[in-house]
């Protein structure tokens, strides 16, 4: 097994760093207070390359692979997941799904634009009353010649209301059928498709969650991923590789509340010495930097995987279930090390506290991932 840090990574790494220093801190507080998307932030990040990440250089994007993705995604998410978050729903799941299911014209109409953020993506799934029970989805398509007619409602969408196109899974047969759902790539300004209610979240409140409405949207066969009936098919396919973004996310979380947590128990003194000084603290840090090891062991075990082309199933569940629940507990531990100023916004440990717990529940909650390594392991 080969566990160096290759130049690629360094370099994004480096890059990552210095972008945030300049473009991320001294703004995201703002952000996160107001919930402002920062629609700029994401421009520039296409400029790097970073919106692009998978993509490959003949659509205009990186065309690195999951190892430097999940640096990239670690780097911004150490800083403030939420940048973390939308850059890698965007790369993971709208830009994803067209990459692995799109024809070569649709590629070429919306990867270019997608890898250099001019548009940003969106991809629905879920819906109110069918989270992880998509096969119940109510959000439906009956086709009407060469188009087909799409009504109802897609929530909890990243980019909903920001984004230029979206890829969405509808329901075209019969409800519970997993071939009876079809994905669409829908454009901003279709008429019939808009933006519903924006959430106010507890976390992750500068990465954009809204609803997608749909009232007789009228969609071309062109705008079909694939063949009608794949959808959720495809969904699945593409949640493997998200769900190691998502590993990736939590572990820069974690890595961002261990370092906070780090530094301050070394500056705060109490009994005329540092708190890191006590072994109440000492263990605590110990075990947090001992699970954001083994956490990233998982992770880039599942991308190293995903890059040779191998059933990443297990693997990506694996690591984003332990990578998530090891984003909660450190962002936990870092709170009580700060201890009371841990629990005010003049101290970073409470925003990394508020962020990690979606780790947990995004792109298939913990029960979900568990059900998914149950059902590989009892083959």
């Amino acid at each position: 097994m080969e566990l160096k840090t290759t130049e690629n990574q360094r370099m994004i790494a480096d890059m990552v760093r210095d972008f945030g220093a300049k473009h991320i801190k001294p703004k995201m507080r703002e952000w996160d207070e107001s919930q402002e998307f920062p629609v700029e932030v994401f421009k520039k990040l296409g400029e790097l390359g970073l919106m692009g990440v998978l993509v490959p250089t003949e659509y205009g994007g990186s065309g690195f692979g999951y190892t430097e993705y999940v640096t990239a995604i670690a780097e911004l998410s150490r800083i403030d997941g939420s940048i973390g978050l939308s850059m890698a729903a965007h790369n993971s799941l709208c830009t994803g799904h067209i990459l692995q299911f799109g024809n070569e014209e649709q590629k070429r109409k919306y990867l270019p634009k997608l890898a250099s953020a001019e548009w940003i993506g969106a991809w629905g799934l879920t819906e109110p009353n069918t989270g992880s029970d998509a096969g119940n989805m109510r959000t439906v398509a009956v086709q009407d010649g060469d188009y087909w007619v799409i009504n109802g409602a897609k929530n909890f969408i990243t980019h909903g209301k920001s984004g230029n196109v979206a890829v969405v899974i509808v329901r075209t047969g019969e409800v519970g059928d997993s071939r009876g759902m079809t994905a669409f790539v829908i454009e901003k300004g279709t008429p019939g498709f808009s933006a519903g209610r924006k959430e106010d979240k507890l976390g992750m409140r500068a990465s954009e969650t809204t609803e997608l409405i749909f009232q007789d949207c009228r969609v071309h066969k062109d705008q079909i991923l694939g063949t009608i009936g794949e959808g959720f098919i495809q969904a699945m396919k593409v949640l493997d590789g998200g769900r190691i973004s998502i590993a990736a996310l939590s572990l820069g979380i974690a890595q961002g509340a261990f370092d906070a947590a780090l530094a301050y128990s070394q500056e705060r003194n109490q009994f005329n010495k540092p708190i890191s000084s006590f072994q109440g603290i000492a263990f605590k840090l110990a075990d947090m930097a001992t699970e954001i090891e083994a956490a990233s062991l998982l992770t880039y075990q599942a991308a190293d995987m995903k890059n040779r082309g191998l059933n990443v199933n297990k693997e990506s569940a694996m690591a984003k279930l332990f990578a998530s629940e090891v984003s909660v507990r450190v962002a936990n531990e870092a709170v009580q090390i700060f201890g009371g100023y841990g629990f005010t916004k003049d101290y970073p440990a409470e925003k990394y506290y508020r962020d990690a717990k979606l780790c947990t529940i995004g792109e298939g909650t913990s029960e979900i991932q568990k059900l998914v390594i149950s059902r590989a392991v009892l083959k």
